[in-house]
């Protein structure tokens, strides 16, 4: 048993800018459900795997980070990932493996990711036995099926849905696509399909947010366009690039000035690296500043390569499972380090586990005290 205090954010020290901080636990486990998607991003870390479709047949020690997809997994060409992922099935073992992290672990959310998450074919019965776990169900999408899967998805227990928004028009989004594929045509059906599934979520009570990089202030006008085109009920994150550093944190802030949002609280998740800034609109609305702090596992990280300031992208930003093609399932912690993932029953008897919740209590206890 975990002795961890309640799950409800704790009121923390008030930071130097006068913002009251809120806490709470890391007590999310993310799951990548099917590598297919529907997009070509340029950017893409597909959860750290390697694309599927374009490694059928390759061997371990020769997987390809590009192929005929137009795909691709950035860090593949050096994050040492040595198996090829499988799509979850909504059955026994599933359940068993996240029964046995969420007890080991002290979880109560299921974060579904891919690929796409909305393209999964039993989808719904995926969320359903996420929530028969007793854990809060929710997904990353870029949004092309969503609208045909929601009316299920929202009756099984999905709770929230954070579509990744990579483009407010047309020529954006073909922008950051594949060269064959990079079609504004094309890239305007894909952006139909994500209006269609932001209101298919509204529409049957499941909570929504809007995930938006801004690397720096010629994006401003994509803010707007997101700001004006939707609801306020679609709650929106803007999210610095950490490739751009000081400009895209600088773009924000200005963009923000320039709305007229004032911050009135900040939130931090112990154990992982996100935070968030809440910042409120003459209107009322609620938009929030997401960005990466700089977090690491005492132990796991200390001699790693990547371990400076330069060239480790997220940090530790929590736990990640994947069924593995070649049978049962496979933890991570890193997508950088593909190469540090174990065995469900490997991870469940490691230090590593441990190691993960000391993180936690060390960092919840400076921060929860005011």
């Amino acid at each position: 048993m975990l002795n961890e205090p309640a799950t409800r954010p704790a009121l923390g020290a008030v930071r130097a800018d006068g913002l009251p901080v809120h806490v709470r636990y890391d007590r999310t486990l993310r799951v990548k459900i099917i590598d297919a998607c529907g997009m070509t991003c340029t950017f893409c870390h597909n959860e750290g795997t390697p694309v599927v479709a374009d490694n059928l047949g390759r061997a371990l020690d020769g997987l390809t980070a590009e192929g005929r997809s137009g795909r691709v997994s950035i860090y593949l060409g050096s994050n040492g990932a040595r198996f090829l992922p499988a799509t979850v099935l909504p059955n026994d073992e599933f359940t068993s493996a996240v029964t046995r992290l969420r007890d080991a672990l002290g979880l109560e959310e299921l974060h579904l990711t891919g690929g796409e998450p909305s393209l999964h074919p039993r989808l719904a019965q995926v969320v359903h036995a996420g929530r028969d776990a007793g854990l809060r169900v929710c997904l990353t999408s870029n949004g092309e099926n969503g609208a045909r899967v929601m009316a299920n998805c929202a009756q099984a227990g999905l709770d929230r849905v954070n579509f990744s928004i990579f483009g407010t028009t047309a020529a954006e989004l073909a922008q950051v696509q594949h060269a064959r594929y990079a079609d504004v045509h094309r890239a305007e059906k894909k952006l139909r399909a994500l209006r269609e599934s932001v209101r298919a979520t509204l529409k049957y009570g499941v909570r929504a947010s809007a995930n938006i990089v801004v690397p720096s202030y010629e994006h401003a006008p994509r803010v707007r366009r997101l700001m004006d085109e939707f609801a306020p009920e679609l709650s929106v994150r803007l999210l610095n690039s950490l490739a751009e550093g000081a400009e895209s944190v600088e773009a924000i802030e200005t963009i923000l000035s320039e709305l007229g949002a004032v911050p009135f609280a900040h939130h931090i998740v112990a154990g992982a690296s996100g935070w968030r800034t809440a910042y409120r609109l003459p209107n009322g609305r609620v938009v929030w500043f997401k960005r990466i702090r700089p977090l690491r596992l005492p132990r796991t990280c200390t001699g790693c390569p990547l371990n400076n300031g330069r060239d480790c992208q997220e940090g530790y930003y929590g736990v990640r499972l994947y069924r593995d093609r070649a049978g049962g399932y496979q933890v991570g912690v890193c997508i950088q380090r593909m190469d540090l993932c174990q065995p469900l029953d490997e991870f469940l008897a490691s230090d590593l586990c441990q190691e993960i919740i000391a993180l936690r209590d060390a960092e919840y206890g400076p921060l929860a005290v005011a």
